[in-house]
């Protein structure tokens, strides 16, 4: 047996989460293998909003993402001494199979890369962005929640497609960054009084790509500013995570049939087979200086739940991560 920690919920949200709805358990992990399986130890944890959107019970442990160092393996493409990023869980140690595991970490790398940009957010902009939008060059691309984990990715692939691009999130720190990204137009959505004006004079030939990842009216709004035959993936709904009421819009189902448009939900493990394509052009273009990676880090394992609320609060630029201590 191997000692190890994890964190559960005391208690259901109500809202947004706080401290006092996450406790650490000790547990023991079973070091006893079988063929295929590995035990590693946490060097790094990923906070990402949908845990917040996902059923996890109290007492169960959450959910997530993670770079461990192995320390004991019965999987040969995962020898001891490797780095393997995997669906672990806010654990100190953790024994995966080899389905838990997404791939083996470059030695040199940065291990938070994996969590980001070479991670989940990383595929799901990458996957999701262009294989239903299908951007073309030329095309004016819109992204909510730009400045954050995925959305400043998505606005730089849409630049390396060769489209303009659009931006809007919540502060003007977060609005410089994404500018500093390549963004060609962005707009603080806390202080904009009229998001159909804004929108119009930032994309006066309409918008013909939307990635949503937050919802609301302001999604909505966006809609109504699409050009014939627009394409939207709806990556998440963060507007409405923490909502106690469900938020009101507008609705678009008029919007939808008079401008032709095609609006797809998806989850990023739809798109697994295409992961290892993706992962080879995204460290491309990282190499290449095309992608700048952004991170708001935290130390320590006890201050995971910390680190995720002020992720949902948006207290993050780029990717939130915890660095174990």
């Amino acid at each position: 047996m191997v000692r190890s920690k994890y964190f559960t919920k005391t208690q259901e949200f109500d809202g947004m989460p706080k401290l006092t709805d996450f406790k650490i358990i000790d547990e023991d992990v079973d070091d006893n293998l079988k063929e295929g399986e590995l035990v590693g130890e946490a060097l790094c944890a990923s906070v990402d909003p949908f845990i917040r959107a996902y059923p996890v019970p109290p007492g169960a442990p959450i959910i997530g993402f993670q770079v461990l160092k192995v320390t004991k393996s019965m999987n040969k493409k995962y020898p001891v001494g490797c780095k393997v990023m995997g669906f672990s869980g806010w654990r100190t140690v953790c024994k995966l199979s080899d389905s838990d595991v997404w791939y083996k970490v470059d030695e040199g790398q940065n291990p938070t890369v994996s969590l980001g940009a070479l991670g989940m957010p990383g595929m799901t902009a990458y996957c999701g962005f262009l294989d239903i939008c299908k951007p073309q060059a030329g095309e004016t691309v819109m992204v909510n929640g730009c400045a954050g984990a995925v959305g400043n990715l998505v606005g730089q692939i849409a630049k390396i497609k060769g489209c303009k691009v659009i931006g809007c999130c919540g502060s003007d720190e977060k609005v410089k960054f994404a500018k500093s990204l390549g963004f060609d137009q962005v707009f603080n959505y806390k202080t904009c009084k009229f998001y159909p004006k804004t929108l119009k004079e930032l994309a006066p030939d309409g918008i013909d790509c939307f990635f949503d990842n937050v919802g609301g009216q302001l999604s909505s709004d966006i809609m109504g500013c699409m050009n014939k035959g627009g394409r939207i993936a709806v990556c998440g709904a963060i507007t409405s995570y923490n909502s106690k009421q469900p938020p009101m819009a507008t609705m678009v189902q008029g919007l939808m049939v008079s401008k032709l448009l095609t609006m797809r939900g998806f989850l990023v493990q739809q798109f697994k087979d295409k992961f290892p394509e993706a992962l080879i052009e995204m460290q491309q273009w990282i190499k290449e200086g095309k992608i700048k990676i952004h991170e708001t880090p935290s130390s320590g394992f006890e201050n995971i739940p910390r680190s995720f609320i002020d992720m949902l609060s948006g207290g993050n630029i780029g990717k939130a991560v915890v660095v174990m201590s």
